[in-house]
This record gives C-alpha cells, sequence and structure tokens, in this order.
C-alpha cells in the first residue's frame, strides 16, 4: 500500500477541502476528516493503514464490491478509444449497447433511456419530463408531484421540492413550486400517523392517502408521484404488501405518472436489476444511478415508458434537457461490464437467497433495550433506536445529537464499521454492504453493532 503524508493531507483538506452533507467545524477545529485510501471486497482502508467493513457500500453504490480489476481495465480501455463525446445529436456504441440492455431489464414497455451523472438528475430529468409530457397532451395545469414524508430525491432544486425533509430545504427557499407530501409507510410509527390495524390494511391507508391528495390538489393539477420501492430516510421502510398495487391503480384513475426512485434500490440491492420487479408494479418512469456502475464511474439514468416517449417522436418536438457528461463513454463501458459480473456471478439471486439470513441476524439485536425496530428488504436494513421500547417513544434533539453524532457515529467506525448512523425522521442505523457478502459477514457486522449499542445504551 502507497504512503500518505498524513499531516499533509490532512492540512491540505482543512484549507480547501468542502465536504459534502458535513459540518466542516469538524476539520476546522482540528480533529480532521477520516481519509479513506483503498477499497478491497467488503472493506476499505484508511491513510493509517487501519482496515473497515464498508457497511454501506460506499454511499449505497459499490454493489459488486471495491477493487474489481476488471471495472477499472475497461475503463481505461474505452478511455484510450474515445474518452468523451456528447450526445447531443450525436451517439457512441457504449451508450447505445446500454440503453438497449437497460431497457431489456425494465419492466413493461419502459424502453427508452435518457442517460444523466448521477440519481439527482435522474430525477430532475423525471420531474421535467413529467412537466413537458402534459403539456404536449395540452393539459397544462398539471404540473405538481407527490412524494412522501422524509422521503430523500436528490438536491437538484426541482429534485430538492420532491424530497421530503423540512431541514434540508428551508435554507433553499423558495423551492421549485408544487411538492406535496402524503404519509410514508413506516409501519412501526403508524400509531402516530392516526393508522391502527394490519400491516396489509396499513399499505391500503398510506396508498389511499395519495388518492386524497390527488383529489384535494385536483387531478388537472397533479403531474408525478415519485416514490422509493424501500424509502431510504428515515431507515429503509419497506412497502406494505398490496401498497403498490394500490398506488399503480390510483395514478392510472386519475392520470397520474408513476416514477420509481430506484436510485438507491436498483441493480441487486433488491435482489433484481429493478427493484419494481421485487414488488411487482409497473411504474411509468425508473429514475436510477448509484449501482449501474458500482461507483467505478459517475452515472445515473431516467427509463421512460414508450407512452411516454410517443409525443416526443414526431416534427419539432424536443426535450430541451441534458448533461455534458451523461451517457459518458467511459461510465456506460463501466456499466455494462458491471452488468456482466451481476450476471455471471448471479448476485441477484444471492441477494434474495441470502437477505432473510441477513435479516434473522439483525434481529438478533432486538434483545437489546435500545433496539425499537428491525426493517428493510435485500441488502438493505434500518435499525430503529428508541429510549423506551414500550412505548416507542424516541430520543430528543440533544439527546440524538449526543448519542448519534456525538458517540455512535464515531465509535461504529471506530469499532471497524463503517455505516450510517441517521435522524432524518427517527435515529437510525442503515446497513447496505456490498452485495457480494454471505452469512459471516452478517454474524460480524451483528457483533459489532451489539457491543457498540450496548456501549451507547449505557451512556444514556
Amino acid at each position: 500500500m502507497p504512503e500518505f503524508d498524513e499531516a499533509d493531507l490532512q492540512q491540505k483538506a482543512k484549507d480547501h477541502l468542502w465536504m459534502h452533507f458535513s459540518r466542516q467545524s469538524v476539520m476546522e477545529d482540528g480533529h480532521g476528516v477520516p481519509i479513506i485510501v483503498r477499497g478491497e471486497g467488503h472493506h476499505i482502508y484508511d491513510s493509517k493503514g487501519k482496515k473497515y467493513f464498508d457497511g454501506l457500500s460506499g454511499l449505497f453504490v459499490v454493489n459488486a464490491g471495491h477493487g474489481r480489476k476488471r471495472l477499472a481495465e475497461v475503463a481505461a480501455k474505452q478511455a484510450e478509444e474515445l474518452a468523451f463525446f456528447p450526445l447531443w445529436s450525436y451517439a457512441h456504441p457504449k451508450a447505445i449497447e446500454l440503453a438497449d440492455r437497460l431497457a431489456g431489464y425494465a419492466p413493461g414497455d419502459l424502453n427508452r433511456v435518457f442517460f444523466s451523472t448521477g440519481g439527482g438528475e435522474a430525477v430532475e430529468t423525471a420531474f421535467k419530463l413529467a412537466k413537458q409530457y402534459w403539456k404536449l397532451q395540452g393539459r397544462h395545469t398539471k404540473h405538481k408531484v407527490i412524494s412522501r414524508a422524509v422521503a430523500y430525491h436528490g438536491t437538484p432544486q426541482g429534485a430538492l421540492a420532491i424530497t421530503g425533509i423540512p431541514g434540508m430545504k428551508e435554507m433553499f427557499e423558495p423551492l421549485v413550486p408544487g411538492g406535496f407530501r402524503v404519509p410514508n409507510t413506516n409501519y412501526y410509527r403508524a400509531e402516530e400517523m392516526g393508522f391502527h390495524g394490519t400491516e396489509e390494511e396499513f399499505g391500503l391507508w398510506a396508498a389511499n392517502r395519495i388518492e386524497e391528495m390527488i383529489q384535494f390538489e385536483g387531478p388537472e393539477t397533479v403531474a408525478a408521484v415519485f416514490l422509493e420501492p424501500v424509502q431510504n430516510s428515515g431507515g429503509c421502510f419497506p412497502p406494505p404488501p398490496g401498497y403498490f398495487q394500490r398506488v399503480r391503480e390510483i395514478c392510472d384513475e386519475y392520470d397520474v405518472l408513476l416514477v420509481s426512485d430506484e436510485v438507491i434500490c436498483a441493480f441487486g440491492r433488491l435482489g433484481h436489476m429493478f427493484a419494481c420487479d421485487a414488488y411487482d408494479y409497473i411504474p411509468d418512469m425508473i429514475t436510477c444511478a448509484k449501482g449501474l456502475t458500482s461507483g467505478y464511474s459517475p452515472m445515473g439514468a431516467t427509463i421512460v415508458s414508450d407512452r411516454i416517449y410517443e409525443p416526443f417522436k414526431h416534427d419539432t418536438t424536443t426535450f430541451y434537457h441534458g448533461y455534458t457528461f451523461g451517457g459518458h463513454p467511459v461510465s456506460a463501458a463501466v456499466a455494462l461490464e458491471n452488468l456482466d459480473i451481476f450476471e455471471e456471478e448471479k448476485i441477484n439471486e444471492h441477494v434474495r437467497e441470502n437477505s432473510p439470513k441477513f435479516r434473522a441476524a439483525l434481529e438478533r439485536l432486538l434483545d437489546l433495550p435500545i433496539v425499537g425496530d428491525v426493517r428493510g428488504d435485500g441488502y438493505f436494513f434500518g435499525i430503529e433506536l428508541v429510549k423506551n421500547k414500550a412505548t416507542k417513544e424516541t430520543f430528543n434533539e440533544d439527546e440524538s445529537e449526543r448519542l448519534l453524532r456525538g458517540f455512535l457515529s464515531k465509535a461504529l467506525y471506530d469499532a471497524g464499521l463503517y455505516c450510517r448512523a441517521d435522524d432524518r425522521g427517527d435515529p437510525v442505523i442503515q446497513l447496505a454492504p456490498p452485495l457480494t457478502i454471505g452469512p459471516a459477514e452478517f454474524d460480524e457486522i451483528e457483533s459489532i453493532l451489539r457491543s457498540v449499542l450496548t456501549e451507547a445504551w449505557s451512556r444514556l
């Protein structure tokens, strides 16, 4: 492993680097920042040589695992041959091949692929496309979008209007108008939303809140509903049985487009290329990114049904939208090779087979007084932390600050597990490891979590 001058890197970071979604004060006050220098399989290594379990696949990204030489080699080969060309009135072979491949994986008639460089851009694309589609139908007032409370859909101004986390938006207001929120599918907190009943009934109740919002705002003003198959923010809320079937009915009844935001959930995270297949619904658009290349090069895509594409086939109609690096040749080449790895190693099948074992390992933590709920699907789980299991009482602002930011994130990391401790919604620990791991690693994750959570409880 190459040597790194830790002090020099830390000084340069402190002087010049602006991190994302991060408190700069941590660097400013001299604590420094963890510097990750290498990845191998499901492990990452820092500049001091310490090894960590990557329990979050970087950021729900490195689905095929770190250090895949063949992905690096494909990137180098493509860069030598054609490093860059835009998709503005021109094309190149790898983007064409990848569009064909993704259309083949996508359900129903989702046959048209619009490339971007990441998930937020893919959502932005879907938002703009939904608005223009309805205008082309002569229905000019259909511009509003519905999403769920606490859901994260990206940071561009449009995507941010769809995001349902107030604390992430207030400093950028006024936002793009037209974003409306409905309840999410956190069954553990259903009673706080005013619902009492079974999980199946809760699914119908939550879906019907979408119908209620469409009726309230007026069907002639609502363009689309944006939903993640499993909602990330708030801590991995899976859809109750029947939820998406009911949502699909509602969207059809009121002429509203259904966008499946699969930036995290696609490409094996739930054991399928596209997560809508896991829950048996066909959306009008799919947004995806992250696992498409396993992070070896940046890429996003919006996959669109024939119906939405149809008006763009004629005359001078144009979608005035695009990105310099959308469909980048190197990223497209990496994506194709990454998808080959998925098929050769049967990664989706591996996730489907092992997901129940992963869940079972994490559910062993329910014997701890601080663990209120374990939820999720595939290789994507959240553990909700509570102050009182019987009443489901959560932590106040000050306790969350001390517990999550003051102790948990660093303690887990120091114990050798990189994952996410977050309180957008209620305090949760999220796990989304590379899709190549199995039962031995599930036990390793559980044992680290157990020791750190036991200590966290004693500190309360």
